[in-house]
């Protein structure tokens, strides 16, 4: 299988695994302070960002292991969804992960 084989694969094997991100949201009632929404923004998110774009990699590095192994969609859902959810579903200051219902 060639190198370019192989990137289709993970990439098309990542896509399967970010699809249903939103279904794993949950409703978040939290109200957090000015002060845990800037943490959020300035640390807490880039951090996240980060730590999304290293898993990935690792998962498409460590990709034919998993096949191999039969445990691609545990390395997905660890390595990339987990911190997708706590990068991107998750309203700003929250703890959580998941969508707020309404705004007050």
């Amino acid at each position: 299988m060639s190198t370019r084989r192989h990137l289709q694969t993970a990439l098309f094997s990542l896509c399967l695994v970010l699809a249903p991100l939103p279904l794993y949201a949950a409703k978040v009632d939290e109200k957090p302070t000015a002060g845990e929404m800037a943490q959020d923004l300035l640390i807490a998110r880039p951090v996240g960002i980060v730590v999304l774009a290293l898993g990935s990699v690792a998962f498409v590095a460590t990709l034919p292991f998993s096949l191999a192994g039969g445990n691609m969609k545990e390395a997905g859902d660890t390595l990339v969804v987990q911190p997708a959810k706590e990068a991107f579903v998750r309203c700003l200051g929250c703890t959580t992960s998941g969508y707020k219902e309404s705004v007050k």
